[in-house]
């Protein structure tokens, strides 16, 4: 399994538009991607104007099919006007994932 944490500041006024798009995204993707496994926004709980993607794909391969296709496109070209990121936290393979080796 390949995995990452992305982060993004937002702009206070823009937050709800935020979550919505990548909210959309992530039921677009998980429906529709065959590798997408996880996609889920999380809230920082100290700003809230700082929002998480935690992300699970069966393999870089199936990251890279998502990162050409159309639900990424569509949200970065509609959060890309108020939100700062992403910036990578953490991005890997899980220890002792067999498929991944």
């Amino acid at each position: 399994m390949y995995q990452f944490l992305v982060s993004f500041t937002v702009q206070p006024d823009h937050r709800d538009d935020f979550v919505r798009a990548a909210r959309r995204t992530a039921r677009d993707s998980l429906a529709n991607e065959p590798g997408s496994h996880r996609f889920e926004v999380v809230a920082d709980e100290e700003n809230p104007d700082v929002l998480y993607l935690n992300e699970v794909y069966a393999d870089v391969d199936a990251f890279e099919a998502h990162a050409t296709g159309p639900y990424f496109a569509a949200f970065f070209a509609e959060v890309g006007a108020y939100a700062e990121g992403p910036t990578w936290l953490m991005r890997g393979n899980l220890v002792g994932d067999e498929a991944a080796a």
